[in-house]
Formats: structure tokens, sequence, C-alpha cells
């Protein structure tokens, strides 16, 4: 039998022989390749997964990612539209480097093999993907396009180089953007992250901070967190920059603060390790110079510094206080102090910061309360500082003023003294995408000494990485390369170098959905497609990715449409963030973490399968190799099919809060699957030529458009698990009128099966196709192209209702009337109820209260009998 003929039809389905069949037949079919720029005037809509890096097999967490994006590709298909739903691999990165060090295979081949072996992965699920655009962003003709953005903004002054104080990974020996050190250490090798000062590539995105910021306001189909999150990560603030005279008559310290109404709360004045006044002191100073030194193995991220031991060094400098003229304070270098946030200086006020409180514990400085609660209380600080709004005290002609009042008052007595001034400032730092490594993009400049930096020409891109490259020490390889660095100036044909630096990863995630829509193309987009499909309609990823990928993104996005390359500011209109997938972890007798295959369950705990020893039961958590509690999709998929795996995925929880696996769960699922099965076939054997009972086909085609219009609106919503169990509560009631009625509701029973089986073909899209065989035959088209459903208005609307009935307040019945029915029925039909009768029996009814539709209260007084 060839693979796209349709089968017959088997008592039993075995998803081993359905799914590879129909991934077959929609794959010659070519039902989900669309065109650049579709003719046909269907509505686009671009759903889009974060692709993967492939680290060579898939996890659960791609399944649950693709699975959602899946539903939601093929439903919209069915609804009428032109649906782009593309897949690629974010290919660079230090792993392939450091398997290259490890294994002794180039990055490269590691990572095309990875590469392979998750797509054969991900096409067993049956994905609806448009596989005729997929890339990697490690192909030569991707990054070629690549450095073509990089040099347009370079020519627009988007892209600049200049030495900075940047984060060293000294395992990885690279580079780490802030947003790469977790709690002071590398995201990828945990190692301490130490501070360097480096020339690097820097993109300027601090430009775009207040139009990034702005923009998160009318993303409206963007979750809340992810836009506070977002904005706190931009960190517009609005404060004061003044001068602090120095005492010995050098030049003043500027000081960025966001607290003026504090100044008379000031006991010290702090620099950064990197200010001027710190090298200023360490030049004099040994002991100053090896503070410095080690203020910077911190690194430069502020997480680090933040949750860093606050410590400090006192320069033996002094600077006078703005408005006390007999006051001066000390200046010190303090490892909390960053400087590339307002002016590398604060003044430190301990009572209201906690920063600054903790330096002060630290050091034995002075605290003076300047802000007294709103409830008029007098301020006591202990180890939190008062960092709240209230009144002002100990603070001259500031006092009693609220503490917004007295930042504006402090400014303009700043400005009148002409000190100090106004300003906003943003917590955002433009993106270093310097890295040091070889398994990136090339960034296409050539340095030459006598013309200085010289964009590599168009006519020569893509500069390509070397093969022949080696691992055998550390660094970068292309720093050791023989020759690969060596070029001729593209301007004066002198001897130059090519950069050696490459491309953070986050670069070749920026724009990769904007190639998307054409990825076949000269330019980097073509413009025409560009404005067709973008912006992505959905977009489906991980929380994680809230600031680096998504931020950079939409910076990215707004520097192409300048540099005419790109069509739209916003990259995303949609943004879903689902949850993770989770399981219990378990350790053995000797501590070892097992995979939960590992482990037999009982009622009574759980053993080591084989060795029989007990086995400690963990909290559930996130799934993870380290711990082992991962579950293999690859062997649910043999096992159950990937229609199983789909909808347990998607009938556990909301999809955007965490889902626990469960073999239990997953068991139902495969339950359900043949449960379906086999009621489809029995309807498909119905005979069609018995009499029709007129009530019961009516009230399976109510449940069935109640389905319908119920799974339209989850599916709208991205409510899965609330489609999930429409649709078993339709199979529920088709299974039990087609056991109590059969032949008789022959008719209305096939048109449901019918129905639910487009309701559930974006979910369980095998399934689906093997019950449109069932239903129609051999030859018949594929659900995959089928409309979606439509449901009559008319056929929701319930004509019988259930009416609570109450006898003084407390329910004792409900009783089925007819929708329409008037206050006598309802009431008739209540009294007539038995419960009720015997509720009021020897009682007289004083009121009947009601409420159409919903209750009947009953009002009773006992009988009393004159004598």
């Amino acid at each position: 039998m060839d693979a796209t003929e349709p089968p017959t039809v088997e008592e039993r389905y075995d998803p081993a022989v359905a799914e590879p069949r129909w991934q077959a037949a929609w794959e010659v079919a070519g039902c989900f390749a669309v065109a650049d720029v579709p003719r046909d005037g269907r509505p686009k809509y671009y759903v889009l997964e974060m692709f993967p890096y492939p680290s060579g097999k898939i996890h659960m967490g791609h399944v649950r990612n693709y699975t959602l994006g899946d539903v939601v590709a093929r439903y919209k298909r069915a609804c009428g539209f032109d649906v782009l739903h593309p897949m690629g691999w974010d290919a660079f990165g230090l792993p392939a480097e450091n398997a290259a060090r490890e294994r002794g295979i180039h990055p490269a081949i590691w990572t095309r093999s990875n590469i392979a072996a998750m797509r054969a992965e991900l096409r067993r699920m049956g994905l609806a993907i448009d596989w005729s655009r997929e890339f990697a962003t490690c192909d030569p003709e991707y990054y070629g396009q690549q450095q073509r953005i990089f040099l347009a903004f370079l020519r627009a002054g988007l892209v600049e180089r200049r030495e900075s104080a940047v984060n060293w990974d000294p395992v990885d020996n690279t580079v780490l953007a802030n947003e790469q050190v977790i709690d002071g250490r590398g995201w990828r090798s945990g190692a301490l992250v130490e501070q360097r000062r480096l020339r690097q590539w820097f993109m300027r995105i601090t430009d775009d901070a207040p139009e990034l910021l702005a923009a998160l306001d009318t993303m409206a189909r963007w979750p809340e967190r992810v836009r506070l999150m977002q904005a706190r990560w931009i960190g517009r603030s609005e404060g004061a920059r003044l001068a602090f005279d120095r005492t010995d008559g050098a030049v003043p310290i500027e000081v960025y603060t966001t607290r003026p109404d504090t100044l008379f709360g000031m006991s010290f004045l702090a620099v950064s390790p990197d200010h001027p006044v710190a090298a200023e002191a360490a030049g004099r100073d040994p002991a100053a110079a090896a503070f410095v030194a080690e203020c910077r193995l911190l690194g430069t991220s502020e997480a680090a510094i933040e949750t860093a031991e606050k410590r400090g060094y006192d320069t033996g400098l002094r600077v006078a206080h703005p408005f006390l003229p007999d006051a001066t304070y000390p200046v010190w270098i303090a490892n909390f102090v960053l400087m590339d946030y307002g002016t590398g200086a604060i003044f430190g006020c301990p009572a209201h910061d906690q920063r600054d409180l903790d330096f002060a514990r630290a050091y034995d400085l002075p605290v003076l309360p300047v802000v007294r609660p709103v409830d008029g209380a007098e301020p006591v600080v202990g180890d939190v500082a008062l960092d709240g709004a209230g009144v002002i005290c100990n603070s001259g002609f500031l006092d009693g003023l609220d503490t917004a009042t007295a930042k504006r008052r402090a400014i303009e007595a700043l400005a009148q003294a002409g000190i100090g001034r106004a300003v906003v400032n943003w917590r955002l730092r433009d993106w270093g995408v310097s890295r040091q490594r070889y398994w990136g993009c090339p960034i296409p400049v050539v340095h030459c000494p006598s013309c200085g930096i010289v964009p590599v020409p168009d006519a020569e891109l893509p500069v390509r990485l070397p093969d022949d490259v080696a691992f055998d020490r550390p660094g970068n390889p292309l720093d050791h390369h023989p020759t690969w660095k060596h070029v001729a100036c593209p301007t004066c044909g002198g001897r130059a170098e090519r950069e050696t630096d490459t491309c953070d990863t986050f670069v070749d995630s920026s724009w990769y959905f904007a190639r998307f829509a054409s990825p076949h193309a000269e330019n980097p987009v073509a413009l025409d497609a560009s404005r067709h499909w973008l912006p992505v309609d959905q977009y489906i990823g991980g929380i994680e990715h809230a600031i680096l990928h998504l931020l950079y993104s939409r910076f990215f996005s707004r520097a192409m449409r300048r540099t005419g390359l790109g069509t739209v500011d916003e990259p995303f209109a949609g943004l879903f963030t689902q949850g993770m997938v989770t399981h219990e972890t378990y350790r053995a007798a000797d501590g070892r973490w097992l995979y939960p295959e590992e482990v037999l369950r009982d009622p009574d705990g759980a053993i080591e399968r084989g060795a029989g020893t007990p086995v400690t039961v963990g909290r559930i958590e996130a799934m993870s190799k380290s711990k082992r509690n991962t579950v293999d999709p690859a062997a649910i998929i043999a096992r159950f099919g990937a229609d199983t795996a789909r909808w347990f995925i998607l009938s556990d929880n909301p999809p955007e809060r965490d889902m626990a696996w469960s073999d239990d769960g997953v068991l139902g699922a495969s339950r359900f699957v043949q449960r379906l099965h086999r009621l489809v076939i029995a309807v498909a054997r119905l005979p069609t030529d018995a009499p029709q009972d007129a009530a019961v086909a009516t009230a399976v085609r109510r449940a069935s458009h109640r389905a319908i219009a119920a799974v339209t609106d989850a599916l709208d919503g991205f409510g899965f698990n609330v489609a999930v169990a429409r649709i078993h509560e339709l199979a529920n009631t088709l299974q039990d009128t087609e056991r109590q009625h059969g032949a008789a509701a022959a008719t209305a029973l096939r048109e449901a099966a019918a129905a639910a089986t487009v309701l559930i073909a974006p979910m369980m899209p095998h399934l689906a196709e093997e019950l449109n065989v069932a239903l129609h035959g051999a030859g018949s088209a594929m659900v995959v192209d089928a409309a979606w459903p439509t449901y009559d208005p008319a056929l929701l609307v319930d004509d019988r209702i259930r009416v609570a009935v109450q006898v003084m307040g407390k329910l004792r019945a409900s009783v089925e009337v007819a929708a329409d029915a008037d206050e006598a029925s309802v009431v008739a039909s209540a009294l007539a109820d038995p419960n009720v009768a015997r509720a009021i029996e020897g009682q007289t009814i004083t009121r009947r209260i009601y409420v159409p539709g919903k209750i009947v209260n009953l009002v009773v007084a006992r009988l009393v009998v004159a004598r």
C-alpha cells in the first residue's frame, strides 16, 4: 500500500501505523507550505514558537511549546487563514564549541547531527510546519545576511566599538551580557564572573529606551508580567544630577539621585571602583588599588553586585554638603555602585535606602532619619531602611513637606545654587554583542593600521568561519588560526586583520522571525514579504526570555526598519508564555538521582527498579537533566503515539501554568483516544434507514453545537484544557445516545461525530484523519483541509431549564420546566415535587417569591387549628 493511501478502518487505533501515513499524506499534498507573498486574498496569520537550540533530543518542554503553537496554526488554518508556521534552529553558541573541546568533534558536525535527530523527533509529532522555510543560524546563507544587517547598523550609527568594563567568564573565556550573569555566575558555565576592560562592539539600544518603554502600553496581547519585567529593566527614573565640591579643591564629584528629598540624611559619598576618583585613589594608595582589583572579581552585572556583601574603602577624601555649609562627608569606593548607571557615584542616605543602610552598619557610619512615616510616628531605623513615602523632617527648609513635594523643592534649590538640575535616567545599558569564541557569526569588519575599522564589502559576504580550527588550547580559535584573520585592507590594500570576535547568539535570534517571511531572499528580508507576514500574530515561548530575547528583538525590528531592512517596529503582536513541565524527583539510597523509569511506585512508597532498595520521593520540580526527573518524549510517542502525548499536554492545566507530568494522565489520554475511535466507528456503522427520534436528534444536535461554540471560544482564548473538557463532554453524550437510542438517532450522531472529528483535529490531527475515513470512507477529503464547523445560536438556547425550590430559604429541590414557563406553572411544578410537598406538609404558604428562571422560595407558617 502506498504511504499516502487512505487506510481501511481498523477496530483498534494503531498510532504507529496511522501517524506516519498521515504525516506523509500532508507532506505530499503540501498542506502547510505558503508563498512569501500569497495572492489568494485569504487573511494571513503568522504563528511562531521560539526556535530550539539543537541539543540533540527534544524534551517535554519542546513538546508542550510546539503542541500549543501547532493547535493555533491548525485552528487558524481551519478558520480560513493563510497560516505561516515555520521552524528553524538557534544553532550557534558555546555548547557546540565546548562539545568540540570535550569530544574532539567539529562544532558544525555536532550541531548538524543534533539538528537531524531533533528534526526527526519533531516531525513525529505531526506538526503543521512549512519545512521548506527551515534554516539554522549557523548556515552561511543566514549569518551572511546577518552580517549585512550589522554593517547597515554600523553605517547608521547604531553599532559602535568602545572600551568598557565587561563580564568575563573565565571558564568559557568569553564576555557575557549583564543579563547572562546569574547570581554572579556565567549562565552556562556557572563560573564566578570577573570584570575586565576590553574594546567591544555595542548596539546602541539605550537610544531607543524611551520608545521601547512607551510602546509597552500598546501591547495589549502581551502578558502583563512580561511588560512589567521589561519596564523595570528599561528602568526610567526621574531625579537630580548634582555636583559635590571636594574639600581639596579638585574637580567636584557628580552624583545622580532619585531621592534629592533625603539629602539632609547624607552620611557618605560612594563611587564605583571604575570611577576616576577610585583610579586616583588607587594610584596613590596600594590598599585602594587592591580593593579595586577585588571588586572586579564581582563582574559588572547589577544582580551580582546587588546580592554581594556591601564592602568599601575610605579614600580619605571629603566632600561638602550642598545645603549645609559646614558639613563634610567621607568619600568611599563601594562595590555596590555601578559605573554605567547614572554618574558612577551616589550619596549615601542610610536611613532610607537598604544598600546604604547595610553599608553604613558595616562601617559604623551615621544613620539619620529624614522622612517621618505618614502616620506621624517618630522614625526609628533598625535593620530595615524606611524607603517609603512620608513627611520630611530634620531637613531645614524641606521640613513638613511630603516626599514628592520635597523632591521638587530640593531640585529647585539645587538649580538656583547652580550645582544641580532635574534629569531623567535609564537603567537600560547598551547591548555588548562581542563574544570571544569561534562558533558564532563573524563580525564583518577588518582592522587596518592605516584606515582603522573597515567594513567588509558586500561582495565579500558572507565572511565564513574557517573549517580547519583547533580547540587544543583555551580562548578563541579564530585568534590562533594561522591564516584566516590575515587579510588585505579593503580600502588601502595593506596588511590588516579580521575582527575575531563573533556575535552574541542573541543577535542571531533577534531577527530570525523576519527571515522566515522570505528565507531564500537575496537580502535579509524581502520587504513585500515582510509587509505581508509581519508582525508575528502569535509568538509562544518561555517567560525566561522576557528580557533578553524579547527586548533585543524589539530593538532589532526598529533598527531594521530605520535602515530600510524591515517594515515593523514591534515584531510580535501577541505573546503567550507557557508554563514548565514538572515531575517528581527521586533519590536512591546512596543519594543518586534516578530517572522515573528507574523507579517502581506503589501505595506504600517507591523502590529502585532492579535493586529493590527504598527510594526517596522528592517534590515536584521543573524537569531537568541534573535531577533526572525527565521523561523521554520519543519513548512516549513510540508507545502511545503523538496524539496521546499532545492530548495529555493540552488537557492537564491552563497552558500558562506549570503542568505535572503523570503516567496515569498519559494512560488516561491513551484510553480516551481508543474510546473515541471505538465510538466513531460504532456511529459510522449505524443503519441510516431507521426512523429517527426527533427529540433525541435535537438533543444530540444541541450538544454538538454547544461543543462547537465552547471549543471555538476556548481555542480563541488559549483555553486548551477547557476545549479538551468540552470534547470529553460531547463524547459522553454521543456514547450514551448511541447506546440508548442507536439507529433512531443515527443521522444526528453522524453529524455530531463529523463535527467532533474537526474539533479534535488541531489537537489530535492523526486520529481526526482516521475518524474521518471511518465516517466518510476512503478517498474522502482530508480533515486537515476542512473548514472549522459553525454553530446555530438557536441550538445554544435551552428550551428547558432547572429552577431551584426553597422552603423558608432552605433548598429542598430543583424542578425542570419550560424555559418560557410563567410563574404559575413554575410554582405548580415546585408544589408537585415530593420533597417540597413533605417540607410544607401541615403548613400554610403565606408568600411565594419567584426569581424568573432561577429560584422559587416558599414562605410558610404552621397551620393553627382553633379549639
